[in-house]
């Protein structure tokens, strides 16, 4: 407890003067130097001014030890994603917060609150949080500076700066001065990784975190973590890895009734089946998704714009029209131009091919090619565009686009 502050913030409070407070004490400028913590006092005169301000030493000294408790607790649950359980510590630690300058965990608090606010997911106010930090960051210890530039990374990871975390990521691996092999870090590392489309190292990184919460039986941690696996898995045609993921996540999702998770493991479970060409297995666990999701938001979006491909080469054209033209208006609904542009390309197609491939390449690719999307998601195009030029027979514009697969 840094009982030099505490004294002054309740003598300054109480309106008392240095000298009032000081008389039969200490001399002033002895108090002067406790005050500014430039000077130790013994505990026998600690305790006078204290009682002189009507405060309870033994009660301050358990108030730091219940802040000691209740922030180790709080990082834990954060650990493990206990939604509820962080919200009624993160209270517990707001109810004495008054009391947390005076102790030595000042600036870890304030470390915990910009973790809070990015579990949340409050952005705007953890870049707040974190410009209140970084005119601190000079006063905070070592470990404190590792916080603050550890949670940097998931800040930046949820703003989608994945480049950029990653290389703090990276740092602070390096430096191997730090926790660096927790389970959480080594999650953060893998989503970085899995959101660069490096599925190699994402899966590196997933297994050991994987380990790690295997080991602690973090349970969520476990399910989040075979999630990333699972893409990661898909992505480098590991197709059994990631249906075993996939049919792990399900089973246990459904046992504890995962309204968040559950739609994006069947979505997941539908892309997998896709790649691997089981098409009516892969539209089925598509229409499973899009029965759990709210029909108003991006993620719905996605999945009913995939069902209505998988219509489409499927050839049920009349279902793959009716799922174009409902994505298209939501699309435009939420302001999303990406899906906007292939759903009319899909409509212009089923009424024109010429048409539909004219908008393909002088609209869509050009909107692809710009926002950087998914490799898997352009070269499909590519190869579309390919296909048409060669039955066509212009073979230099095929070959335009074969390389484009290639490069």
């Amino acid at each position: 407890m840094e009982f030099g502050a505490l004294i002054k913030f309740y003598r300054t409070q109480r309106g008392m003067t240095q000298g009032e407070l000081a008389k039969g004490i200490c001399s002033v400028p002895h108090l002067s130097k406790i005050e500014n913590n430039s000077k130790e006092a013994n505990q026998e005169t600690v305790s006078l001014l204290l009682e002189r301000l009507n405060i309870n030493m033994k009660e301050m000294e358990e108030n730091e030890e219940q802040i000691k408790f209740l922030l180790r607790e709080f990082s834990s649950q954060i650990n493990f994603y206990l939604k509820d359980q962080v919200e009624d510590t993160f209270q517990k630690l707001k109810d004495i917060e008054h009391f947390i300058p005076f102790s030595k965990y000042i600036y870890i608090w304030e470390l915990y609150k910009y973790r809070y606010l990015l579990f949340k997911g409050l952005l705007e106010e953890a870049e707040a949080q974190r410009e209140l930090l970084h005119k601190q960051k000079k006063n905070f210890s070592q470990h404190e500076n590792y916080l603050f530039r550890y949670y940097n990374a998931v800040f930046l990871i949820l703003k989608g700066q994945f480049k950029q975390a990653d290389e703090i990521l990276e740092t602070l691996y390096t430096e191997k001065e730090h926790d660096t092999s927790s389970g959480e870090f080594l999650y953060h590392r893998a989503l970085a990784k899995s959101s660069m489309e490096q599925s190699g190292h994402a899966i590196h990184f997933g297994k050991l975190a994987l380990q790690i919460f295997m080991n602690e039986h973090n349970f969520l941690r476990i399910l989040y973590t075979l999630m990333l696996l699972g893409i990661n898995y898909t992505h480098s045609n590991i197709f059994e890895e990631a249906e075993a993921c996939f049919r792990h996540l399900i089973r246990n999702a459904e046992i504890i009734r995962d309204k968040k998770l559950l739609p994006q493991v069947f979505h997941n479970m539908g892309y997998l089946q896709q790649k691997m060409k089981n098409f009516m297995q892969a539209l089925y666990y598509f229409k499973k998704s899009l029965m759990l999701q709210p029909n108003h938001n991006h993620d719905y979006l996605v999945t009913l714009y995939v069902v209505g491909e998988l219509q489409y080469s499927l050839n049920s054209f009349e279902k793959a029209k009716a799922c174009f033209e409902q994505v298209s208006t939501l699309a435009k609904d939420l302001g999303n131009k990406k899906f906007s542009l292939l759903a009319e390309f899909y409509l212009l197609k089923m009424l024109s091919a010429d048409k539909g491939f004219k908008y393909l390449e002088s609209k869509v690719i050009p909107f692809l090619e710009g926002a950087n999307e998914h490799a898997d998601d352009i070269t499909l195009f590519y190869k579309m565009l390919a296909d048409y030029y060669n039955q066509k027979g212009l073979v230099v514009e095929a070959v335009k686009y074969l390389n484009k697969l290639t490069e």
